[in-house]
């Protein structure tokens, strides 16, 4: 506990001695003709010209931190949320949640109901020559997703009952994160940024699915999370990032053990781990992220495996008239460092919204998988050694309409298909053509036209 104590302090005292720095050079200024109803660009909310809802830069969609982590989508991608302004503090709400019903074919498919979900309060301020934000983001799924997972052919990744899971998705944390950030404005064009959460995402990746605006319909995980994103959740983050125009460099320490089986927790471990990521916004439209971690011991199962995770994404989003287009395409890559072994995994995926209520979306894979997908649900058999098998694809199509219900949330009514395509060294367990049928309820806050 006692890095968090320094932390804090740190927090605390870092933008109390910017305040004064600033208050020094208001004070020399309030006598000057006009300076009492200036108004600086851009600002939308509160009295920092970083805090706006709808970013003109880098800079401020940095700081509107509307994703999970330090993450970065486009400057142009909307936010659907709730919003309000008590004095100083800018308050908001953002959530997602599924109920479905998904049926799947071949003799390792499975068929269930249940809801995948996630909320996110956030409060900031502007402090000083900064902005000082506290975030918390939570998900039900713990009680939601009962037997520990949900069905989801190919997938692999985490422990349910002491067992490697197999084609199935875990829940995701109760505490998805829980984070207290600076963003320091460095003359100009510049921002000097400070994460601390004892729960939170480290510089590794690009934002997670569950934030992607490119992802916000489709309600079931990707194939290549745990090469890609999965460190979205863990322990005892500590992150300080440089902007400086259109370019951002970023670098994490956190405990790389991935979280337990009891998702109600909150999973603590010394720093073990880092990461660096480099982020290029070269418009507003467009956002791209190459990012590199040493994990120490991700998985349960293997301990004492240690992981290189290497990623790379573009995203690129379109606002028209009633609608959006938003797209990410996502490369990630994970090697052993005891035996060498390496995992890649491919996405595209897209999502339009339009003439307002409507949205259709793909997501297309291709992931590497390995011989622990074979043994299923049993134990693993002594000295197992995991390796790749071959590679799947999946190719998600989807359909969903608000019907809005209640004033300020958006409820849909969609469903979506998922075709896979099979190796031959799996095909004698799954067959030749295994699919999937989700179909569901959507339920998202929101404020204007952001939907």
């Amino acid at each position: 506990m006692r890095h968090w104590i320094i932390l804090i302090c740190v927090l605390l005292v870092l933008p109390a001695l910017a305040r004064a720095q600033q208050d020094k050079k208001t004070g020399a200024m309030q006598g000057m003709p006009g300076m009492q109803d200036m108004q600086m660009p851009g600002m939308d909310m509160g009295e920092n010209p970083l805090i706006a809802m709808h970013p003109e830069n880098f800079l401020q969609e940095i700081v509107r931190h509307d994703t999970s982590g330090t993450g970065a989508e486009p400057d142009s991608t909307p936010a659907p949320m709730l919003m309000a302004k008590k004095g100083a503090w800018a308050l908001m709400f953002h959530a997602n949640a599924f109920l479905l019903a998904q049926q799947q074919s071949s003799a390792r498919g499975g068929d269930k109901l249940f809801s995948v979900n996630w909320m996110m309060g956030m409060a900031q301020r502007p402090l000083g020559p900064g902005v000082f934000t506290a975030r918390a983001m939570l998900s039900f799924e713990p009680a939601t997703v009962t037997g520990r997972q949900y069905p989801l052919l190919f997938q692999q990744g985490e422990t349910a009952f002491g067992n490697a899971i197999a084609d199935a998705q875990h829940p995701h944390n109760f505490f998805m994160e829980l984070a207290a950030i600076y963003d320091l404005k460095l003359g100009n064009n510049g921002l000097l940024s400070f994460y601390a959460a004892p729960i939170g995402d480290p510089s590794l990746g690009p934002v997670a699915f569950p934030h992607r605006a490119s992802a916000l319909e489709d309600p079931l995980a990707t194939l290549g999370h745990h090469q890609q994103d999965s460190t979205h959740i863990a322990a005892d983050v500590f992150t300080a990032g440089l902007t400086y125009r259109i370019v951002r460099i970023e670098a994490s320490g956190f405990h790389g053990r991935e979280p337990g089986e009891n998702r109600w927790t909150i999973s603590q471990g010394k720093i073990d781990s880092w990461s660096t990521r480099l982020t290029l916004q070269p418009g507003k439209n467009w956002s791209g992220q190459f990012s590199y971690g040493r994990i120490a011991g991700p998985e349960a199962l293997f301990p004492a495996e240690d992981q290189d995770r290497m990623t790379a994404s573009v995203m690129y989003n379109h606002p028209f008239h009633d609608g959006n287009w938003a797209t990410t395409a996502v490369w990630g890559r994970t090697r052993s460092v005891q035996d060498r072994s390496i995992f890649n995994s491919y996405t595209l995926e897209s999502t339009a919204r339009f003439r307002s209520r409507n949205y259709a979306w793909t997501r297309i894979e291709n992931a590497d998988r390995s011989n622990e997908l074979l043994l299923g649900e049993t134990p693993l058999p002594p000295n197992f050694q995991e390796q790749p098998i071959g590679r799947v694809q999946a190719y998600t199509f989807g359909y969903d309409r608000d019907v809005d219900l209640i004033p300020h949330l958006a409820t849909a009514f969609g469903a979506q298909v998922t075709v896979y395509g099979v190796g031959n060294d799996l095909k004698p367990v799954y067959g030749s053509h295994p699919a999937g049928v989700a179909v569901f309820l959507r339920i998202r806050p929101f404020s204007g036209s952001e939907r």
